[in-house]
């Protein structure tokens, strides 16, 4: 009985140990390594030098791109998640309502977000290209505009254009994760509050959204860091250009090692990235946390 008792007891960590020996392979020795990486002295052939310190913090931060790729980062980060979380719940509450064609709507709606992110990006930079582009086409065929318009005539609204793609890519997995809360909420909580009285906006307020806030939870913060380490779009379509005007931290820093061979500042920002998402994921739950024991 005995024996028994000690092998149920140590049996849970037997099962996780292959999960537990690969995070620590691919994720958190490689972190580790970063880490260490970041202040060392590293060649443009990549080979490590002696520890110097702050030293390349130091030159990522001074460089004068730096504040711009911030800037960027934050602006990217904020509009993308924040309006795809606001319309990708209003699409689930669209698609938990019952009309014909629901399935196949749902089927269609899911394709922006299954299709990979170097295609999307690629259709866009198709669809607004000022010469042949089938937007500038289909506005002139239908007579709204007389001369075709050059959709990418600064580098503001380039980006406005990036975050505009990374909005539709990513509303449909915030749409799905609702989705999933409001079908697991019961309908005797909706009828409790249709006999008290409460109308539409009540239901929302008081029963939709408290207990639909966990997937909301997760979906956001899996879209902040998902967002966050965003790379395709914002390469296929401007590449960072003009002179890092468009480019956001990871585009920034994959430019900054491979093209420009200053690994050294690139591994600092990779790191500084790690510990802004940490933060930021980790502030986002806690409020969240809090709100719900409240």
């Amino acid at each position: 009985m005995h024996s028994m008792l000690e092998r149920r007891k140590w049996e849970p960590y037997l099962w996780l140990l292959p999960s537990i020996l690969l995070m620590t392979i691919f994720v958190i020795f490689p972190i580790f390594i970063v880490f260490k990486l970041s202040f060392s002295e590293i060649s443009k052939a990549g080979v490590v030098g002696d520890f110097i310190g702050l030293g390349n913090f130091k030159a990522a931060v001074t460089d004068k791109a730096f504040g711009t790729v911030m800037t960027n980062t934050l602006l990217w980060v904020v509009s993308v998640v924040g309006i795809s979380t606001f319309l990708g719940f209003i699409v689930a509450m669209v698609m938990n309502s019952p009309f014909r064609g629901r399935k196949i709507a749902r089927s269609i709606i899911v394709f922006p977000w299954a299709t990979s992110l170097v295609i999307q990006a690629s259709i866009w930079n198709y669809i607004i290209n000022f010469e042949y582009g089938n937007l500038n086409n289909v506005l002139l065929n239908l007579g709204v505009i007389k001369d075709a318009v050059n959709w990418r005539a600064s580098y503001q609204i380039e980006f406005m254009w990036e975050c505009g793609v990374g909005i539709f890519v990513t509303i449909p997995f915030v749409a799905f994760c609702v989705l999933a809360g409001l079908q697991s909420i019961d309908n005797t909580y909706y009828e409790a509050a249709t006999v008290d009285g409460a109308g539409y906006w009540k239901k929302l307020t008081k029963v939709t959204l408290p207990l639909v806030r966990p997937a909301l939870t997760v979906s956001t913060v899996l879209n902040i860091i998902y967002v966050f380490n965003s790379f395709p779009i914002i390469y296929t379509i401007t590449k960072g250009a003009p002179a890092n005007k468009t480019d956001t931290l990871v585009t920034y820093l994959y430019m900054l090692a491979f093209y420009d061979q200053q690994k050294g500042p690139a591994t600092a920002l990779s790191v500084i990235g790690f510990v802004l998402l940490c933060i930021v994921a980790g502030l986002y739950m806690m409020i969240s946390m809090r709100k719900e024991e409240l």
